[in-house]
């Protein structure tokens, strides 16, 4: 029998470096009661796999998670026919012919615009210049909004990403959350109506059209799925593209080996997912009793998963504590379909839907800032640091670089 302590995951220690209490949750304490948050925690690959496929392991938890700050359901707290129905009224326009032809175009320019305006200059700071932006530029783009309003979008954004991570309940944070909500409804909703009726080629008017089996989405339906593209698609790719710069920055060859062979990009991003991962934590609800290393977990009880300990667990990866984009415990062919080694994407029915566009945003963004920038160092004397609990990243990455062309 363990002796172990449980680390705390509200403390100041866990928040500074998750990294040590993943490993004494995975190795002494694979189920773990968290008295502060009510819940079960679980950490090793094995369970998070079983749990994010098992349909006992419900999301009925992002009912107050985050359907206050969404105004409504989203595909991520709907199960059985009505999830299954949603998710193929929105999938379509994320893969495939819509996101090569009309969506691969709207990145790309979205991608040169930013860069446009510091590749002269020999610096940047990545995160607050570009890839803070990129994303959620992007997404507005693709549901056909008013580049003049990215700033609103970028301080939603924000605002539900913060409110995501609220483990402690901080009442600013939420109401701000909930004001995000109203706010975005009353830009959003009228917006919708008028495509309803002037339909144009943008995701917004596609979801307008779309139906499944007699079933549509109402106004909003469509504004909470908005709402969650706009958080979700953001958070994932902001963190995913500072990380995997700063993880390359630090192994030069590797680095090297990416500028060389761009085919690489699609590994050193699936790497990045497993190594750092963008989403640290996600909550389960089990919908009945369950027998979990030996101990009766009942109905009813918040699971929270530990995705960035499940994603470094030595029973599954070789030398997991160290980023290697080579390693050949981790199929790139599948790390972007629900097939995945890695799980930060989920799995099973709620594999993320824009896996495939959050890959199509890193492989242009990564192809352009290498075609813009030689000889790319992190700034003397500054050090890359993590910082979140739901969601973790680099929120800083001030680089120096050459402009190409002027390497001579």
């Amino acid at each position: 029998m363990t002796t172990a302590q449980a680390p705390d995951i509200l403390s100041a220690e866990f928040y500074a470096d998750p990294y040590a209490a993943y490993r004494i949750f995975r190795d002494e304490l694979p189920l773990a009661w968290h008295e502060p948050t009510q819940s079960y925690i679980i950490s090793r690959h094995e369970d998070l796999q079983h749990a994010l496929k098992n349909p006992v392991f419900t999301s009925d938890n992002y009912k107050w998670q985050l359907e206050p700050v969404h105004g409504g359901p989203t595909i991520l707290s709907m199960s059985g026919r009505e999830h299954a129905v949603r998710r193929a009224l929105v999938a379509p326009a994320f893969r495939g012919k819509d996101l090569q032809e009309k969506f691969l175009p709207v990145i790309e320019r979205n991608a040169a615009e930013l860069i446009g305006r510091f590749r002269d200059s020999g610096r940047v700071e990545l995160v607050a210049e570009f890839a803070g932006w990129f994303p959620v530029n992007v997404i507005a783009d693709m549901l056909g909004l008013d580049k003049a309003d990215h700033q609103k979008f970028h301080d939603w954004y924000t605002a539900i990403i913060d409110c995501f991570g609220n483990i402690a309940q901080d009442p600013e944070i939420h109401a701000r959350g909930l004001a995000t909500n109203d706010e975005f409804s009353a830009y959003l909703i009228p917006i919708i109506r008028q495509r309803r009726d002037n339909p144009g080629n943008d995701l917004l008017s596609a979801l307008c059209a779309a139906e499944v089996d007699g079933t549509r989405m109402t106004d909003p339906d469509i504004k909470a799925f908005c709402s969650l593209l706009l958080a979700a698609g953001g958070e994932t790719t902001v963190k995913a593209l500072s990380g995997m710069f700063t993880n390359l920055l630090q192994h030069p060859a590797q680095l090297a080996a990416v500028r060389a062979d761009r085919s690489l990009i699609a590994s050193a991003f699936a790497e990045t997912l497993r190594y750092n991962p963008p989403v640290h934590i996600i909550l389960r609800e089990l919908s009945e009793d369950l027998e979990l290393h030996g101990t009766t977990v009942p109905q009813g009880t918040t699971m929270t998963c530990l995705i960035g300990a499940a994603n470094r667990d030595p029973r599954r990866y070789t030398d997991p504590d160290t980023f290697n984009i080579f390693r050949d415990d981790l199929a790139t062919s599948t790390a972007f379909s629900a097939a995945a080694d890695h799980l930060a994407f989920s799995l099973g029915r709620h594999f993320c839907v824009g896996a495939l566009l959050a890959k199509a945003e890193v492989e242009v963004a990564v192809n352009q800032l290498l075609d813009a920038m030689t000889d790319i160092r992190i700034a003397d004397g500054f050090t890359p640091v993590e910082e979140g609990l739901f969601t973790r990243g680099v929120m800083e990455l001030p680089l120096t670089f050459t402009p190409a062309g002027n390497e001579g």
